[in-house]
């Protein structure tokens, strides 16, 4: 093989790597979680709505108690929050995120996060905005109004997010979602890493106000240990 050739055909494979992540991502099928539910006194949860589509519910994930924390295995995607927990104003929403083995039920990484701006919680028409972070160094921030919307995209790498050593060990992030004046920010371990004007992410087809229910957002197929879920002024 020439060096032309050899050259061509590792850019073919470069260009088909994205595609490859991408069919591994939709091949995987949302898991059951034996036991499931909301086990946890006045939290709630909702199942992304393509869950919901095939089948899935709530009682196919699980939220619980783990000590003083509370543990999510997913299953289907969802969000879980509690009616008691609300922000308005300027504020900040941090919890911290570990991952005992990362990637222990899914092929390829998967998120965890906080939300923030929640309306509606519980039905259709629900709205929220949440930030997360990979095992992987990546991060998404994204919302549902109620369809979902981007802020960067699907999602981007940082050296502020954490990467687990290998698949099965730990890792651990630090998760902020601010409202601050007229902006609203992400911060993971310290660094703010996604800095957004208010107006793109509150208007028709995105949130209906920063201010609502804060709570957490797993996707599918995922399993972490949630701590120190706090709102600060």
């Amino acid at each position: 093989m020439t060096r032309q050739t050899f050259a061509l055909v590792a850019l073919a494979a470069l260009s088909l790597a994205p595609r490859l992540v991408s069919a591994q991502a939709e091949a995987e099928k949302s898991r059951t979680v034996a036991g499931g539910g909301v086990l946890v006194k006045g939290w709630m949860g909702k199942v992304d709505a393509k869950e919901a589509t095939a089948g899935l519910t709530i009682e196919n994930a699980k939220l619980a108690s783990e000590g003083k924390d509370m543990r999510v295995t997913t299953g289907p995607a969802s969000v879980y929050w509690s009616a008691s927990n609300t922000a308005s104003g300027d504020y900040t929403v941090t919890a911290t995120f570990n991952e005992p083995a990362y990637m222990s039920l899914n092929s390829h990484p998967h998120p965890y996060g906080v939300v923030i701006g929640g309306n509606d919680m519980g039905t259709d028409t629900q709205s929220y905005l949440y930030c997360a972070a990979y095992g992987n160094g990546n991060f998404i921030v994204r919302g549902f109004g109620p369809a979902a919307f981007q802020m960067n995209g699907r999602g981007a790498a940082d050296p502020a997010v954490n990467k687990a050593e290998a698949v099965g060990k730990p890792v651990t992030q630090v998760i902020a979602l601010s409202v601050k004046g007229d902006k609203v920010e992400c911060a993971i371990n310290g660094k703010v890493v996604g800095s957004y004007a208010k107006a793109d992410v509150v208007g028709a087809g995105k949130l209906k106000s920063t201010d609502g229910v804060y709570g957490i957002r797993f996707a599918h197929n995922t399993d972490a240990i949630v701590s120190g879920l706090k709102l600060s002024k």
